[in-house]
C-alpha cells in the first residue's frame, strides 16, 4: 500500500510539474520560443540537452572571454536550482523578463504612497511618478498598464490587486 502512495504521489508531482512547466510556454509566443530554442542551442555546446559547465565556458570562449571563475559559471548553473534544460531555460528567462520581485516588495513600494495604509493610490498621482520618475514610462506604456489596473469610481488604483496582477499575471490573459 505504501509503494502504492508513492507512486501516486510520484504521479501527482509529475503532473504538477507538467503543470508548472507548461506555464513557462505561455508566457512567451511561438515566435520568441523559438529564438530562446536557437540560443539554448547556442549554448548547449555538447548537444546533450543541459546546459552544464564546459557549455558555459566553450560560449564565453567563442565570445572572446577566456578566463571565467569557477564561481561565476557554478553562479550562473545555480540559477536553475537542477539541471538546465530548455524548459528550466526559458523559466530563468521569463522571470528576468517579467520582473518577478516578490510581491511583498512590490506591495512595500506602494505602501510608500500610501501613507493611510487604505490600500490605493491615487491614479493621476501614480501616472505622474511613472511619467517623471527614475526609469521613466512612455505615455503609451502607462496607458498599457493603466488597461490592467483596477481603478475605481474616485480615481485610485487597487494597488493590492496591481501587485497580484503583476506577479501572477492577469485573469483576462489566461
Amino acid at each position: 500500500m505504501a509503494s502504492r502512495k508513492a507512486g501516486m504521489r510520484g504521479k501527482a508531482a509529475t503532473k504538477q510539474a507538467q503543470r508548472g512547466s507548461s506555464n513557462v510556454f505561455s508566457m512567451f509566443e511561438q515566435a520568441q520560443i523559438q529564438e530562446f530554442k536557437e540560443a539554448f542551442s547556442c549554448i548547449d555546446q555538447n548537444r546533450d540537452g543541459i546546459i552544464c559547465k564546459s557549455d558555459l565556458r566553450e560560449t564565453y570562449s567563442q565570445l572572446g572571454k577566456v578566463s571565467i571563475p569557477e564561481e561565476e559559471l557554478d553562479a550562473m548553473l545555480q540559477e536553475g536550482k537542477g539541471p538546465i534544460n530548455f524548459t528550466v531555460f526559458l523559466t530563468l528567462f521569463g522571470e528576468k523578463l517579467n520582473g518577478t520581485d516578490p510581491e511583498e516588495a512590490i506591495l512595500s513600494a506602494f505602501r510608500m504612497f500610501d501613507p493611510s495604509g487604505q490600500g490605493v493610490v491615487n491614479k493621476d498621482e501614480f501616472k505622474q511618478l511613472l511619467l517623471t520618475q527614475a526609469d521613466k514610462f512612455s505615455p503609451a506604456e502607462v496607458e498599457q498598464l493603466f488597461a490592467l489596473t483596477p481603478v475605481d469610481l474616485a480615481g485610485n488604483i487597487d494597488y493590492k490587486s496591481l501587485c497580484y496582477i503583476i506577479t501572477h499575471g492577469d485573469e483576462k490573459e489566461e
